[in-house]
């Protein structure tokens, strides 16, 4: 069971254990959905299950290999409830020869190629090369994250580097918004602005919840959302934005002459009512990961 309402203080407490991980876990999380929302949410799932396995972990071994694995198998459900694993993912990776040596391919820039072209590989293989080939993991630490051998983990690096090596440079084509949904968006930045929270509410379903990363998650009519925005003790706006390409709220800090992105918000429609918002103002790699941020400059 997910927290619900406030996140008590020992959960908080273990969150602080492991801030210098959150990085590189969201990251990983990122490049394997394919969102760095999506990551990040896969991340708080992964953390909460790791809190709840504290009383099980052997702590004489490493911790991050054991939030890897935990995170790694949060990526896969989620890639399989979206449907997108591949024939190659299906096939077992230990039935694959465990003697087939790793190639890189020569004059090729791999992390960078992992870092923006690896969400077309199929899972398995995009687990190895970034958990490789970014995080410089060794083969060993690799295989026992992913429950693998080091045989078959060389052969999926293998693989996955080829395919790279060959790929096409080009960006996925962006999703048309539907317009009713983009004008509730605007109408919701128009009056969370002017801080008209009773404005906002009427934009707002009745059972909508809010997840506000690392602090609270439930009903959005049980929350502080709205008071602590009124409350933060600086020159704030949100805006309209695109990050990697998906629409999204984003949250501008005011400077002497000009906006800076802070913060990303996801806000999830049901027609043209508000059902879900979902804010990682605590997570400031979220936007720090994206690949594209672009927003509208307020007047």
């Amino acid at each position: 069971m997910e927290p619900q309402g406030r996140f008590d203080g020992r959960y908080l407490a273990f969150l602080e254990t492991v801030t210098q991980l959150r990085p590189n876990l969201h990251r990983y999380c990122s490049r394997m959905s394919g969102s760095v929302m999506d990551g990040e949410d896969i991340v708080q799932d992964a953390l909460f299950e790791a809190y709840r396995k504290l009383d099980s972990f052997d702590d004489s071994r490493p911790l991050t290999p054991w939030l890897f694995k935990i995170a790694h198998n949060r990526c896969i459900d989620f890639l399989r409830r979206r449907r997108v694993r591949t024939e190659a993912e299906a096939k077992s990776i230990a039935d694959v020869a465990e003697d087939v040596p790793p190639h890189k391919p020569h004059g090729h820039d791999i992390k960078l190629a992992v870092e923006y072209l690896v969400q077309r590989l199929p899972p398995r293989e995009r687990a190895c090369l970034l958990l490789k080939d970014v995080f410089d993991y060794s083969l060993e630490e690799v295989a026992d994250c992913l429950g693998s051998t080091v045989g078959a983990v060389k052969a999926a690096l293998n693989r996955g580097r080829t395919k790279l090596a060959t790929a096409p440079d080009r960006t996925p084509l962006a999703v048309a918004q539907n317009r009713k949904q983009s004008s509730t968006l605007r109408e919701y930045v128009t009056r969370f602005n002017r801080r008209d929270w009773d404005g906002v509410r009427e934009l707002i379903r009745a059972d909508a919840r809010v997840l506000v990363a690392d602090r609270f998650s439930g009903p959005i009519s049980e929350s502080p959302y709205f008071g602590n925005y009124e409350r933060w003790p600086v020159p704030w706006k949100l805006a309209l934005g695109r990050v990697d390409d998906k629409p999204v709220v984003i949250t501008l800090l005011g400077g002497v002459d000009t906006w800076a992105p802070h913060s990303v918000i996801q806000v999830s429609l049901i027609g043209d009512r508000i059902s879900e918002i979902t804010d990682y103002g605590h997570c400031k790699w979220v936007l720090a990961h994206a690949r594209t941020v672009a927003f509208e400059q307020p007047a």
